[in-house]
């Protein structure tokens, strides 16, 4: 019986190992996921610290490199923003230009201004004057055709007294009453025709006296536009002789300018100056009018003047606008 026991108690030893093992297989089996999973997280969570701190340290490493090789950021633009800043800026030169000549234009009327209306006179005197001697050689024309008149008039009137003379002869001659009385009525013609020459002849001389009175007067009046004439070329003379050589500096200015202006917008410039009177055909913003009508332009116009993208003209009086800051700049970039 003690043997069995003993027998029994080995097999038990021996079991419970077994069953330990066993035991602990499963329950090493139900923790290893658990641990895995834990280990792990543990793991990435040292691998994220770890990457952090290294790109943290990598970038307080690389920002004052970074600063030194930082790239210049260049603006680019658009084929149409770029062809749109040409044609503002062709724009924009181009009113500059017809302001210049424009403020040379004006510089030359102030100076035709100073000689005043000598030159208008001046040409109304030489038309009258031209007028004048015009009609004193049509007088003398007419003069010369009534004494050519006057000599027809006494050829007909010594034709006749011939003729008479010629019939009184023959009515000595005739031979009846007949012929005698044909002869007296062509003696009496005659006669009648002399009359009517002498009449002519003294109408046509009458004419020559008027004319010749008349002609005695154009003549007075010649000479004394003949006499203003000259007064007035001499001062208009002195006043060229004084201005002639700074006109001629601003012309030859003006042409420098024309030939930089559009053919276009200068005929159309000059065409506006001839049509105003003081001569501006491109004219600044004064008060929020136009600087030569002074008719009010609305803001919206005003704006699309300082932006200069296109030429813009005055409603009321058809004058050029430029804004007075593109003025303004000229006169500094002048400077």
């Amino acid at each position: 019986m003690a043997t069995k026991k003993v027998v029994k108690d080995a097999e038990k030893a021996e079991k419970t190992p077994a069953t330990a093992k066993k035991t602990a297989t499963k329950k090493t089996k139900k923790e290893t996921p658990v641990e895995e999973t834990e280990k792990t997280e543990k793991k990435t969570a040292a691998k994220k610290s770890a990457v952090k701190k290294s790109v943290s340290k990598a970038e307080k490493v690389a920002e004052p490199a970074a600063e030194k090789n930082k790239p210049v950021m260049i603006e680019t633009h658009s084929e149409d923003s770029v062809a749109e800043t040409v044609e503002d800026i062709s724009i924009a030169q181009k009113l500059l230009s017809l302001y210049n000549l424009q403020q040379i234009m004006s510089q030359i009327d102030r100076i035709r201004v100073i000689r005043g209306e000598l030159p208008d006179e001046i040409r109304d005197l030489e038309d009258a004057h031209e007028g004048m001697q015009t009609r004193i050689n049509k007088y003398q024309e007419d003069i010369e055709n009534l004494n050519t008149k006057i000599a027809e008039e006494n050829t007909k009137m010594q034709d006749a007294v011939v003729a008479i003379k010629k019939y009184e002869e023959q009515q000595n001659n005739v031979r009846n009453n007949r012929e005698y009385e044909s002869l007296a009525k062509e003696i009496e013609y005659q006669k009648l025709e002399i009359q009517v020459a002498e009449k002519h002849k003294g109408k046509h001389q009458v004419e020559i006296a008027t004319k010749t009175e008349e002609i005695a007067g154009f003549e007075e009046k010649l000479k004394e536009y003949e006499e203003v004439l000259a007064q007035k070329k001499s001062e208009l003379d002195d006043i060229i002789a004084d201005t002639e050589k700074e006109e001629k500096e601003l012309m030859e200015k003006a042409e420098v300018l024309k030939a930089k202006v559009d053919e276009r917008l200068l005929t159309a410039f000059e065409r506006i100056r001839r049509n105003v009177r003081n001569g501006l055909a491109i004219v600044q913003i004064e008060r929020n009018a136009c600087g030569g009508c002074f008719s009010t332009i609305p803001p919206q116009r005003q704006l699309d003047i300082r932006l200069h993208k296109k030429i813009i003209v005055c409603e009321a009086c058809s004058r050029i606008f430029i804004d007075h800051q593109l003025v303004e700049s000229q006169g500094k970039t002048e400077e």
